[in-house]
C-alpha cells in the first residue's frame, strides 16, 4: 500500500517484514496493556450498580462461535506478539459483557461495547503488523461496525463506521513519513473503507426492518387483544340484555297484578278511616297506616314499570351542560343533609347533544342524589366533582360527563354488578336506579363506566355521542 522504491512495495495480501525482536517491544507491551485494561475497567465501572441478583452477567451460547474465531486468531502469525493475545482476550471479555452491560444501562450500554470494541480494534491493529496500516488484520474493524449497526440508529450507525475509518485511516500518517502512497495503495485503502460503511448499512438496514416488523407485530397484538376485550364486553352485554328483558317482562306481569289489589286495599283503608274516624280513633289511625304504606308499594310498583317498560326518546339537540346544571338545581333545592361542595366544571360553548332532556335529566339527578346520600351516610359532608368535555370514543366524538364523589365508594365486589337491577349499596335501596340509568344511556346509544377505584369515593363516566355531520334527523332514524 505505501512504497519507498521498488524493493519496499507493502500491499494487502504480502507477508509483512518481521517485527521487532521481543526484548525491544516487551517493556512497551506490559505499559499499554495496563492502560488498555484500565480503560476498560473505568468504563465497566462507570454503569449503574447493579442489584446482587443482576451482577452475573448471563452468557449467550451464540457467543461461543465468537470465542472459538478468536480463538483461531489468536493461533495464527504472528504467535507470540503479547499485544495481540491480550487484546483478543479484551474482546472475548467484551463480547461476552456486552449484554450485560446493554441490560445494566440501556443508553451507555451499547456505546460502552462499541467503543470498547473500537479501542481494541485499534490496539490489534498497531500490533499485528511492521506497518499497520499493511496490517492483514484489519477485518476486526467490522466488529464495532456491526455492533453498532445492531444498537443505533442509521444516522449514528454511520457516525460510528466513520469514526472506525479514521481509526484505521490514522495509521496511514506514520507509514507515510517513511514510505509513499501509490494509486493501487491508495485504491486499496478505499475499498477497505468503503467495505466498512456497505456492511454498517447493510446490517442496520435489516435490522430497522426487523424493529419495524416486530413494531408492527406488537401494534397488532395489541390491537387483537383490545378487540377480544370488546368482544367479551360485548358478549357480556348481550347476556345481560338477555337477562334484563326476562326480567323486565315478569317484572311488568308481576307489577301490574299487584297494582290492582293495592287499589282495592287503599280505597278500603280510606273508606274504613272516614267511618271510624269519630268512633274508634284507633282504627282509623291503622287505617292510615294502612293507606301509606300502599302509597309506599305503589310507587315502588311504580318503578318496577319503569324499569320493565320500553323507553320511547323524545330526541332533540339539547346543551348537555345546561341539563346538568338543571339537574343540580333540583338536587340542591330538595337537600336537607350534609352540607357538600359542589365543583363544577362546565364550559360553555360545547357541540349540541341529540337526547331526550327529561330522561337525561333523570339520570343526573339519580346519580347526583346517590352521590349526596352516600357522603353524608359516611359523616359529615364531601365534594362532588362535576366535569363536562368533548371526547372520543371509539372513533366518534361526543362529549363526556365525568361525576366524582369524595364518599366512601363502591365495594370491589359490587363494581362489576352495580348496574344490575337489585343491585344496591343502600340499606333501604331497591337497587333499580342505576339499571334504569343504564336503560337510558342504551338508549341514547351512549355509555356509563365506573371510574377506576382509586380508594377517593365513586367516580362515573358518561358518554353521549354527537349526530353523524351535525345532521339530527339523521341520527334520530338511526336511533
Amino acid at each position: 500500500m505505501c512504497t519507498e522504491g521498488a524493493s519496499d512495495h507493502w500491499v494487502v495480501g504480502t507477508e509483512s517484514p518481521p517485527p521487532a525482536p521481543v526484548g525491544k517491544r516487551y517493556c512497551k507491551c506490559y505499559a499499554q496493556a495496563s492502560k488498555l485494561l484500565k480503560s476498560a475497567f473505568a468504563a465497566m465501572t462507570a454503569l449503574k450498580s447493579p442489584s446482587p441478583k443482576a451482577i452475573r452477567p448471563d452468557i449467550n451460547w451464540l457467543d461461543l462461535p465468537w470465542l472459538v474465531f478468536l480463538a483461531g486468531l489468536a493461533i495464527l502469525p504472528p504467535l507470540w506478539e503479547v499485544h495481540k493475545q491480550l487484546v483478543l482476550a479484551a474482546l472475548a471479555a467484551v463480547q461476552l459483557s456486552e449484554s450485560w452491560m446493554v441490560r445494566r444501562d440501556p443508553k451507555r450500554g451499547p456505546t460502552y461495547a462499541v467503543a470498547l470494541k473500537l479501542l481494541l480494534a485499534t490496539v490489534l491493529i498497531d500490533h499485528t503488523g511492521e506497518l499497520s496500516i499493511n496490517s492483514s488484520y484489519y477485518p476486526i474493524y467490522y466488529l464495532p461496525v456491526i455492533t453498532a449497526a445492531l444498537y443505533f440508529s442509521p444516522l449514528v450507525t454511520l457516525l460510528w463506521t466513520l469514526l472506525a475509518s479514521a481509526a484505521y485511516s490514522s495509521y496511514l500518517l506514520p507509514a507515510l513519513e517513511e514510505y509513499s502512497l501509490d494509486a493501487s495503495g491508495f485504491t486499496i485503502l478505499a475499498i477497505r473503507i468503503f467495505f466498512f460503511f456497505l456492511v454498517a448499512m447493510v446490517v442496520n438496514r435489516v435490522v430497522v426492518e426487523s424493529r419495524r416488523q416486530s413494531r408492527s407485530y406488537q401494534l397488532l397484538a395489541e390491537q387483537l387483544t383490545e378487540t377480544n376485550r370488546q368482544l367479551e364486553r360485548a358478549q357480556a352485554e348481550t347476556r345481560r340484555s338477555e337477562r334484563l328483558a326476562a326480567l323486565g317482562q315478569l317484572t311488568a306481569g308481576l307489577a301490574h297484578e299487584i297494582r290492582n289489589p293495592l287499589g282495592i286495599i287503599k280505597g278500603s283503608a280510606e273508606m274504613l278511616g272516614q267511618k271510624v274516624a269519630n268512633t274508634n280513633p284507633l282504627a282509623a289511625e291503622l287505617a292510615g297506616y294502612i293507606s301509606s304504606e300502599v302509597n309506599r308499594l305503589s310507587a315502588l310498583v311504580s318503578r318496577f314499570l319503569t324499569f320493565a317498560r320500553p323507553l320511547q326518546p323524545e330526541l332533540a339537540l339539547q346543551d348537555l351542560a345546561s341539563s346538568l346544571d338543571r339537574s343540580l338545581k333540583a338536587v340542591q333545592d330538595q337537600w336537607h343533609g350534609e352540607p357538600v361542595l359542589v365543583q363544577r366544571d362546565l364550559p360553555a360553548g360545547l357541540p349540541l347533544v341529540l337526547m331526550d332532556a327529561t330522561l337525561c335529566e333523570q339520570v343526573f339527578v339519580n346519580l347526583i342524589q346517590n352521590a349526596f346520600e352516600a357522603m353524608s351516610d359516611a359523616g359529615g359532608g364531601g365534594t362532588l366533582r362535576l366535569r363536562v368535555a368533548t371526547a372520543n370514543s371509539n372513533g366518534r366524538d361526543g362529549i363526556e360527563v365525568t361525576m366524582q364523589d369524595s364518599g366512601p365508594g363502591i365495594p370491589p365486589a359490587l363494581r362489576e354488578q352495580i348496574f344490575n337491577p337489585f343491585v344496591t349499596t343502600k340499606s333501604a335501596g331497591v337497587g333499580l336506579g342505576l339499571s334504569i340509568v343504564s336503560q337510558i344511556m342504551d338508549e341514547h346509544h351512549g355509555t356509563i363506566r365506573l371510574l377506576d377505584d382509586t380508594g377517593a369515593g365513586a367516580g362515573f363516566v358518561l358518554y353521549f355521542p354527537l349526530a353523524p355531520d351535525g345532521d339530527p334527523s339523521a341520527e334520530a332514524n338511526a336511533l
